[in-house]
């Protein structure tokens, strides 16, 4: 606060939602010191970002009819570049990988230097890693991102869940758990970026012998899913959870809706003519199909809603109208045919100084 007021600043320019530590307390700090708050943010669509002054308006947008409908067949799928390499089908289990080996040592260099000189410790944990590889699909790296112990009981735990059917027969509801930590759940998510609370409230509304079946999320690590996690999933008899290879485009098109906290799984549904929920702020919540958890839902307001193809396009269309032509995040660039950084760089710079300037109007805003 001393910093941003001996500054003078008048603006605070953000290039993602604030969402971890450094940029959610900058954030708190301007917006009580009444500085302009601009928010971009990248979208699935190429070639397009969206703007807010405040992430409580994420997804928050004004239908226009005149606005041109986005066109596409159902039941496509969108192109979900970060999912490369997560497949959706049962296969052989897997082994260790050089690059879990590598987390492996960089822990015991860091954490355990003296257990890399004891023989018997060095066995065992090998053997524990292989038994949790062979036990996902190749596909699954479950070490992918850093090794620590404490994962053990965790991937131990889920591996449980590998060897049984999945049963798509009766009216069930397919939740399929968000990666975390992320934005997605941590800044828009609110209080149910507990994601088992969400499950929790679901249930409250489901009627007996409908099903809740969900699946953790391929990429997902020991955080934010210990032994309580799971214990409260167990207390709601109507929860099942999925093995990592369970179809999620199956599981999908056989729900009688979709839920997550903000989840792309519910842009997905939509496509497919699959009613979604979402629990929090997901950046597609007012396209047509989509409805938003609220105390007094009923499961039939959902369950029984039909998805106009035609206008969900034009709803579609007009998100995709609210949003700004460009790329601000430099990974959503592969998705862009023919990209000019040098063009992008132009537009962008234009664009926000007319966001700070007011003389255009964000994408998403209160009503």
């Amino acid at each position: 606060a001393q910093k941003l007021t001996a500054s003078g600043a008048t603006h605070c320019l953000f290039f993602n939602v604030p969402h971890l530590a450094y940029d959610t307390a900058l954030y708190q700090v301007a917006k009580s010191l009444g500085l302009k708050i601009a928010i971009m943010t990248q979208s699935l669509f190429p070639n397009r970002f969206y703007s807010m002054a405040d992430p409580a308006d994420y997804g928050d947008f004004t239908i226009d009819e005149t606005s041109e409908p986005y066109l596409m067949e159902k039941g496509s799928k969108p192109d979900l570049f970060y999912m490369k390499g997560i497949k959706q089908e049962r296969e052989a289990g897997g082994r260790i990988t050089g690059k879990a080996m590598l987390q492996f040592f960089t822990f015991l260099a860091v954490k355990r230097p003296l257990q890399a000189f004891n023989p018997i410790y060095l066995w065992k944990t090998l053997a524990r890693m292989q038994k949790i590889y062979g036990s996902f699909p190749k596909w699954r790296d479950p070490f992918w991102r850093f090794f620590h112990e404490d994962e053990f009981a965790y991937f131990e735990h889920l591996a449980s869940y590998e060897d049984q059917e999945v049963d798509l027969s009766g009216n069930f509801v397919y939740f399929p758990l968000q990666f975390q930590p992320e934005m997605t759940t941590s800044a828009l998510g609110g209080r149910y970026r507990d994601q088992a609370y969400a499950i929790e409230r679901l249930a409250e509304i489901l009627p007996e012998g409908v099903r809740i079946l969900v699946k953790e999320n391929p990429k997902q690590g020991g955080y934010m899913r210990g032994p309580l996690f799971f214990h409260r999933l167990k207390r709601i008899p109507c929860v099942t959870i999925l093995p990592s290879w369970a179809d999620t485009h199956a599981l999908t098109a056989a729900s009688k809706f979709v839920a997550a906290t903000t989840g792309t799984v519910g842009w997905e549904a939509i496509r497919v003519g699959t009613p979604a929920l979402v629990f929090g702020k997901a950046w597609y919540r007012k396209l047509h199909g989509v409805v938003e958890f609220r105390e007094d839902l009923t499961y039939e307001e959902v369950a029984e809603l039909k998805i106009d193809h035609t206008e969900l396009e034009k709803s579609a269309g007009a998100l995709i109208e609210s949003a700004h032509e460009g790329v601000v995040d430099r990974h959503y660039t592969k998705i862009v045919q023919d990209f000019d950084e040098i063009i992008n760089q132009e537009k962008v710079a234009a664009t926000i100084w007319n966001l700070l300037r007011s003389s255009e109007k964000t994408s998403f805003y209160p009503e």
